[in-house]
């Protein structure tokens, strides 16, 4: 059982080191997310077909689970985006606000009552958000794209609280994979003509990207994703989503160790420069880790009948 929580812990971990690869690729957050999506798709047909898994379905569902794919697609760059546009920090902090994104979507989406307990950890995230983006003038922009993102985040963890009843966890994340990866490639003619650098995709791999990329599509997407599927047979939802909410934790952690090695000069890593935050922004990510760490105890106590949701796609 320690192995167990050991490994989950460890999953956890890769999935807060997205942000700092995302930091470290060179490519635009669209192209990078079409490379992400295409070797995750990848990865995950190539694993359903060595452990003899069906991946055919209806296409209807099919449809509705592609479509699902193009919401994750659309988190995945505005996650990337926030973290080019901030610091990873930062970054991390908007991320942190999806159990509140969560908490007001799921009345409106899936007809269940407001639970009172939750509007009051959403006022404490709403205050630790207010004392980060105080204390972070410079970097506004950045995290309000972030918690943008973070609702997407959300809306996919309703959606998929569905889904997951209905296909094998692994089917489904590489039909949403693949539906992530075509619908950026439906997106690619209005995106080079309006929106990317001098009107033209950038595909190309530079300098490290292929290392970079290889980590975040194979280690942090496939393996980090298939391995939390098994632990989540033996361990129970609670302690699994427990765990997960320290993502930002051991995200903004990796970052400070980064920029601290950088000043030091045993690593140059000049992205993380602007990791150096001021107390306010701590203070403001411990309230908003608070709630959402909070949240699950608080739950458990009012002994709520609430069925676990599958947690959000990993960034």
């Amino acid at each position: 059982m320690l192995r167990d929580y050991l490994k989950l812990h460890f999953i956890v971990l890769l999935w807060g080191f997205t942000a700092i690869l995302g930091k470290l690729i060179a490519l635009p957050s669209v192209e990078l997310v079409f490379w992400r999506t295409l070797l995750a798709a990848t990865g995950l047909a190539v694993l359903l077909g060595a452990r003899r898994q069906p991946w055919r379905v209806p296409a209807g569902q099919a449809l509705r689970l592609l479509a699902v794919g193009a919401l994750v697609a659309t988190h995945w760059i505005t996650f990337f985006l926030a973290a080019r546009l901030s610091s990873v920090s930062v970054c991390l902090a908007g991320l942190a606000t999806l159990a509140l994104w969560t908490s007001l979507l799921e009345p409106l989406l899936l007809w269940r009552r407001v639970r009172g307990y939750e509007v009051g950890l959403g006022l404490i995230t709403m205050v630790g958000l207010y004392l980060v983006s105080q204390a972070e003038l410079d970097q506004l922009l950045g995290l309000g794209v972030a918690v943008l993102s973070a609702g997407l985040s959300a809306l996919f963890s309703v959606l998929n609280s569905k889904l997951i009843r209905q296909h094998p966890p692994l089917r489904l994340t590489f039909y949403e994979m693949l539906g992530a990866c075509l619908s950026i490639v439906l997106f690619f003619p209005i995106y080079s003509h309006y929106f990317a650098q001098d009107q033209q995709l950038h595909l190309t791999w530079h300098g490290y990207d292929w290392l970079w990329l290889g980590l975040l599509a194979g280690v942090c997407t496939v393996y980090a994703f298939s391995t939390s599927v098994e632990l989540m047979k033996r361990l129970s939802p609670f302690a699994v989503n427990l765990t997960i909410n320290l993502e930002p934790v051991y995200g903004i952690a990796m970052a400070a160790a980064i920029y601290w090695l950088h000043r030091k000069g045993l690593l140059h890593a000049p992205q993380f420069n602007g990791e150096r935050m001021s107390t306010g922004f701590y203070v403001g990510t411990l309230l908003i880790v608070l709630s959402v760490l909070i949240h699950p105890l608080v739950a458990r106590l009012m002994k709520d009948k609430r069925p676990d949701l599958e947690p959000a796609v990993p960034v």
